[in-house]
């Protein structure tokens, strides 16, 4: 037996004011639909994604990003029964079971995927659902109410919703209306439908606070990155560090200010999100960057992670020098960084050490740092 996932991915996001294809929201710093996929291929032996036209290869680039090169990009149709007919044809030959799901359902548990497959392997078919626990009353037109219903045989669909593969298919050819679940177009057939008790975290972004809470219930997305730098100490430069000019007859040889605490931060920030380095961003051949303050580039650094959705966390600095002495300008050094980064000044850590006189730095020739950079994911616009 083999088991086919269709993975309907054709969500505009116009309710929810995103500005593309909602299933390409990142949810925990993932694409919503790359959540789902990873989540149901733990029991399925294949992958159809229906896409809207003129975006296949899109969805083609996403998922051989995110290691699902081998999903088959299908584009839908006008309506989301046409949509799924469409993936359904585009299953392998030897799919025995399809289970069908909303790439805008990123939150779906192994455990529900598994209950739908065994329902599907038992009864024929498994819907993923939830009973209702609201009081429900149906109202007119204008919002009156008319009555109150039984809630205690109510239930939610969700998706995945299994089926074997010959139900569905013949279920969407002798399909006389358009439905919006295939659970629908199977009951019309007057065959059986068995529902399966899913989870509430199973959520579908359909608005903002759909969005919001998915973020909630997927957790942030924290990573750590380290940076070192080092700058050789020369005559008539200024000694600039974490952006403090600092009182000394050396300043730091470089591009920019050569401020070599600044730089180390840049690298940490950027490493964390594995956007490179300071050097790829910032290259001391371009002019543009000749003499500049690090403190701008560390607020570009940050836009940089900003775009690519992230944030800084918070930050650890330690400056390695032998001279001059630096507890004097720590604060100052710390609200700088704070400030260039958006960040409370009680989230920055700069610290100053010597190497007891070894090394470059301990005999004056130079001054290196080390950073340690923790930033979380966050919602951020469309891949």
């Amino acid at each position: 037996m083999s088991v086919c996932v269709i993975l309907v991915c054709g969500g505009s996001g116009t309710r929810m004011g995103a500005e593309g294809n909602k299933t390409l929201l990142p949810v925990g710093g993932v694409p919503s639909c790359v959540r789902a996929a990873r989540t149901l291929l733990t029991v399925a032996d294949s992958l159809v994604a229906v896409v809207r036209a003129g975006e296949e290869k899109l969805f083609q680039d996403v998922f051989v990003k995110y290691g699902l090169q081998n999903a088959t990009i299908v584009t839908g149709g006008s309506s989301r029964q046409e949509s799924v007919r469409n993936g359904l044809n585009a299953v392998p030959d030897d799919c025995t079971e399809v289970l069908v799901h909303d790439g805008a359902r990123p939150l779906v548990d192994e455990e529900t995927v598994h209950r739908v497959l065994e329902s599907v392997r038992k009864y024929g078919t498994g819907i993923a659902a939830i009973p209702v626990t609201d009081t429900v009353k149906r109202a007119d037109a204008e919002q009156n109410v008319q009555t109150t219903l039984d809630r205690s045989n109510l239930w939610r669909m969700q998706t995945p919703q299994g089926f074997r593969r010959e139900l569905l298919m013949r279920a969407h050819r002798e399909a006389k209306d358009d439905l919006t679940d295939d659970a629908g177009l199977v009951e019309a057939l007057g065959e059986p439908v068995r529902l399966v008790r899913s989870s509430v975290r199973n959520i579908k972004l359909t608005t903002q606070e759909d969005w919001a809470m998915a973020e909630l219930l997927a957790g942030p997305s924290i990573r750590v990155g380290t940076g070192f730098d080092a700058h050789r100490l020369v005559e008539g430069r200024d000694l600039v560090l974490c952006g403090v000019r600092v009182p000394y007859e050396l300043g730091l040889d470089g591009h920019s200010d050569a401020d070599v605490a600044l730089h180390a931060l840049c690298d940490a920030l950027l490493g964390a999100a594995a956007l490179g380095d300071i050097g790829k961003h910032f290259p001391d051949t371009d002019g543009r960057y000749l003499g500049i303050s690090s403190l701008i580039l560390t607020e570009r650094t940050r836009e940089i992670l900003e775009d690519a959705g992230y944030a800084p966390l918070n930050v650890d600095v330690t400056i390695v020098a032998q001279k001059p002495k630096l507890a004097p300008y720590i604060e100052q050094m710390r609200n700088n960084v704070a400030k260039a980064l958006r960040l409370p000044p009680e989230m920055v850590s700069v610290k100053a050490t010597t190497t007891e006189k070894m090394g470059y730095e301990g005999r004056g020739e130079g001054i290196s740092a080390q950073a340690c950079a923790t930033v979380t994911g966050f919602r951020r616009n469309l891949l």
